[in-house]
């Protein structure tokens, strides 16, 4: 059960996709390097959790995918999978989860779900909490957009430096965030490797839903059979799950400082900046 304490302070709560931060600095080292450094990712992704903290956030969370594979891949045959990720990006997946680990930051690695389950439902249980006063979910993916609810649970993107709230999301989508799943299942997600279906695109899909609402309540015949049955699949796919039990008090999402063990990672990473940027942080707080 969430606890509900309503004397502390208000708190925004952070939501972070860490293995879209491990490609985005994976990636960018690349254009700036002929070589991959062995952890220098993981060290990337380091650095933007400080940089949250640093900028004044105290409550973080981040998901991780430990595989790539989820059940979804049971469901559809050519679900996303880890076939094609660079053996450099991949072997720096497990040691960002203890990186996070020692530096103290809540780190969910998810094995049946997906990192993109776990953020929905951190968000659906951080705002929960009353005195949570907002929950930003840092990543660009569509599907996210679902769990945005008015701008109290909003989604940023750090490539464009947006924060999108209810409105935007209707502006960008046409669609309102509790149909996103029913948007993405009738038009597609190619990142995550379902089709959508033939013939309808971003506006005939958004026309639909706001005309008739969910897959399920649509009239007879808008869609043909076997195309209504694939759109029901696809928004399976496309639904993230909010069942998540990552924690039962968000305070556990405070972060309170290093592990006696974070020297020693970031001498292992090659990243002794970070011991000394930790420890001011740290020194912050007392």
């Amino acid at each position: 059960m969430i606890e509900r304490v309503e004397s502390s302070p208000l708190m925004i709560v952070h939501l972070l996709d860490g293995t879209y931060e491990l490609f985005r600095h994976f990636y960018g080292i690349r254009r700036f390097q002929k070589t991959d450094p062995p952890f220098g990712a993981v060290a990337g992704v380091l650095h933007t959790v400080a940089k949250m903290l640093e900028d004044g956030a105290t409550h973080i969370g981040v998901a991780t995918d430990h595989v790539i594979e989820s059940f979804r891949n049971d469901l559809w045959p050519g679900y996303k999978t880890g076939a094609g990720i660079e053996p450099a990006l991949r072997a720096q997946f497990h040691p960002l989860e203890e990186a996070l680990a020692a530096m103290g930051v809540v780190v969910w690695p998810m094995v049946e779900l997906e990192a993109d389950d776990a953020l929905a439902s951190g968000a659906h249980l951080a705002a929960k909490v009353k005195r949570v006063e907002k929950v930003c979910i840092w990543t660009p993916d569509k599907d996210l957009a679902q769990c945005v609810v008015g701008d109290r649970v909003v989604q940023a993107d750090r490539r464009s430096g947006e924060i999108r709230d209810e409105d935007a999301i209707r502006a960008k989508f046409g669609v309102a965030p509790a149909f996103i799943a029913d948007y993405l299942a009738l038009v597609g997600d190619a990142a995550d490797g379902y089709p959508g279906i033939r013939g309808l695109g971003r506006r005939t899909a958004a026309t639909l839903i706001n005309r008739h609402g969910h897959i399920e309540q649509f009239p007879l015949g808008t869609l043909k059979d076997d195309n209504l049955e694939l759109a029901l699949l696809f928004k399976d796919l496309a639904t993230l799950r909010i069942d998540a039990p990552l924690f039962k008090n968000v305070d556990e999402l405070r972060w309170t400082g290093a592990t006696s063990s974070f020297l020693s990672m970031t001498e292992k990473i090659g990243e002794q900046r970070l011991a000394t940027r930790v420890k001011k942080l740290e020194s912050r707080k007392d």
